[in-house]
Formats: structure tokens, sequence, C-alpha cells
């Protein structure tokens, strides 16, 4: 892309209207996975049960997605973009000044919901107006401020935490909301009215049943199911890890969840040479190979630096496999975007919902080290499969 390509430019301002959006969710959705053993001490709860506030964002942000996908359709994508980030901030809002783990549990659960109506459809805003010539590197380039926004939420726990306790990580979450809240009313407001239409929800459920009987949809809602529990299931999990081996605690688990994004800065800074280079099937491939490495170190890490330098090697393999998903899942139903991304959101976060727990029973059956080489066996063959099944060409997919 050109400095004087119309099209470039107008690119470029998309990405920039919904960065702070995309940052907000981003630090909201991971915030609370190093806080667990700071949380379990405050409200006096077990860790176990305290290691569930990941999947109580990730299962209503998942449930969601069905009834948020259709009215996205239907009244406008931006506009329910603004409704759920303003929800987003007053429940975060909430969450820091909950009494105890149930209403802290709660008001989690609800902001799920309410971020379930932001990413998904700023992804579909992507699909309808960049070519999808060029798709992959504009939502690479966006990817990068939803990577800050997570890399920021290990650090932000890791630094804030011993300062002002987790509620005051979770007020700092609740003031960036209300930033990228600002930022999309004030879009809002500049924008002309987008036209809308009735909510019909026997449409909206025969366009998910002609979803489910295309075959790429079900290869893609599956995949992306799987790699969200495979990657996101042992994040909860990292601070009692590295504190049974001696490696640490909240901060070496939270610099970990930090490096895993800044793989994905990696990726954005090499997806249009890596498209051009090999294509996205081969590319895929090389995700799924680094993602295996990354978690046979962690398997095997025996100090706190190569537990996080893996976590890096580990992003940088998730999000060549993630974007790659992202992109053809842009394309399963041009004409209901919405909807197609909302199902891939969807089945993301189901498998973000049962992979901390289906990782815990896999580390008490068979032990960290086995765990993860497993889990690194799964992710090599997933990119593998995807490399098989799907589109991938240079020429469809370059920059």
């Amino acid at each position: 892309m050109t400095p004087t390509d119309p099209e470039a430019q107008s690119i470029r301002r998309l990405i920039a209207m919904f960065a702070l959006t995309g940052f907000a969710t981003s630090l909201i959705i991971r915030v609370t996975d190093p806080l667990v053993a700071v949380i379990a001490d405050d409200l006096t709860t077990p860790v176990g049960t305290v290691a569930l506030l990941a999947s109580s964002f990730a299962l209503p942000f998942a449930l969601i997605q069905p009834l948020l996908g259709p009215v996205g359709d239907a009244l406008g994508k931006r506009r329910v973009i603004l409704v759920c980030q303003v929800l987003l901030t007053l429940l975060v809002a909430a969450a820091a000044m909950a009494p105890d783990f149930t209403t802290l549990l709660i008001f989690r659960a609800l902001a799920g919901a309410a971020a379930g109506g932001t990413m998904p459809l700023t992804l579909a805003v992507f699909g309808d107006e960049v070519p999808l010539a060029r798709r992959q590197v504009a939502i690479g380039r966006f990817l990068v401020f939803t990577i800050i926004g997570g890399v920021a939420g290990g650090a932000l726990a890791a630094v804030v935490e011993p300062l002002f306790g987790w509620r005051g990580v979770l007020w700092i979450c609740a003031g960036f909301s209300a930033m990228a809240s600002c930022v999309r009313l004030w879009s809002q407001l500049r924008a002309p009215p987008a036209p809308t239409q009735s909510f019909q929800p026997v449409m909206a459920l025969q366009r998910y049943v002609g979803l489910f009987r295309l075959p790429a949809a079900r290869v893609l809602y599956a995949a992306v199911a799987i790699e969200g529990g495979l990657v996101f299931g042992a994040f909860p999990h990292f601070a009692p890890l590295l504190a049974a081996r001696g490696l640490g605690g909240t901060t070496e688990a939270g610099l970990s969840l930090a490096a895993f994004g800044c793989g994905g800065f990696i990726y954005a800074a090499i997806v249009a040479q890596v498209l051009r280079l090999m294509g996205q099937a081969n590319m895929v491939r090389l995700g799924g190979f680094l993602a295996f490495l990354a978690l046979l170190g962690m398997a095997l890490a025996w100090s706190a630096a190569i537990f996080i330098g893996c976590a890096l090697l580990l992003g940088t393999g998730f999000f060549m496999i993630h974007n790659t998903i992202q992109v053809r899942a842009s394309e399963i139903s041009p004409t209901a975007r919405a909807s197609g991304l909302a199902m891939h959101s969807f089945s993301f976060f189901i498998g973000q919902t049962a992979g901390p727990a289906l990782m815990g029973v896999a580390l008490a059956l068979l032990g960290s080290t086995l765990a993860f080489i497993w889990v690194a066996a799964a992710l090599l063959a997933l990119g593998w499969w995807l490399s098989v099944t799907g589109p991938g060409t240079k020429k469809e997919h370059g920059g």
C-alpha cells in the first residue's frame, strides 16, 4: 500500500478509527488471568474457582454471538459496537467494586456478553470495507492494537496490582473502555446514518443453518474452537504452574502473557512479506510448527526466562494461524458477514471456555510436562490440517 493510494488511505483511517476499541476490549479480556492468585487470596476463594473468571467471560462472549451477529447486520454494525462498548465500560467498573467473588463472577460474565458486540462486529466492518486482496494485512495491522491490549493486560496486572490491588487494575481497564466509547460516539456522530432493517429471528436462524451447510464454515469453526481451547486454556494455569516449579508467580505469568502478545507484533511486522514469499497455506503450517516448538519449550523450561521466551514464540505462531482463520471466515458469507464472523467468535470463545477446565484435567492426569507436549502436538496437527483444507495461495491472499 503506497501513501498516495486512496484505498490504502481509507484502510489506514479505518484502522485508526477502531484502534482504541480493539485495545480496550483486549485489555479487559485477558487482564484477570495473572490475577488469579491475588483475587483468590483477597476474596478467600480457592484458586481453581477463581481461574473460572476466564471461562465466565468467554462463555457469555460466545453465547451472545448468534444474537448480536444478525442484530449487527440488521441495525448497523457500528451502532451496535458503540452500545456494547458503553455497556462494557459500566460492567467492568461494577466488577471493580464487587464485594465478593460471586458478584465479581456475575459482572465479569455480563462484561463478556457486552464485549461480544465489539471485536467480532469490528472484524465484520473490515470485511465489508476492505477488499479481500488487502484484508489479511489490514486485519493483521488492526490486530497490533488488540495485541497491545493483550500485552498491556498482562503488564498492567504485573505492575499495577502490587500498588493498587486487582481492583485498581479493573478501574484502569474501565477508563480505557470509556475512552473507546467516546471515540466511537464521536465517529458515529460524524458519519451519515447507517441504513437499518428489521431484525427477523426466523431469517437469522435460516442464515445460520445455511452457514453450517458450507463445508468451509464447518472446518473453520471447528478449527478456531480447537485453537482457542488449546492456546488459551493454559493461560489461567501459568501463575500456579510457575509457582509450583519455583519459577515465580503473578509477575512472571503476567510477563508471559505480555510476551505472547509481543509475538503478535512480530507477526504483524512480517505478515505481508511472509504471505508474498510463502503464501497463506505455508504460513499457517509454519504457525503450527512455531507453536509446537514453543509449547515443547514450556514443557521443559527450567527458568522463568525460558518460559517467557517460549510464550513470545507461541504468540507468533498463534497469530499466523488465527489471523488466517479470521480472514477466511470473513468470506464465508459476504452478504451476512456479521453473522458469519459472529459464529466464528462463538466457536473461538466456546473453545476458550472449555480450555481452562480441560487443561486443568490434563495437568492433573498427565502432569505439566506431558500436558504441554500434548497441546504442542495438537497445534502442530491443526496448522497442517488448515494448510490443506482451504484456499491459501500467495495470489489470493497477498498484501
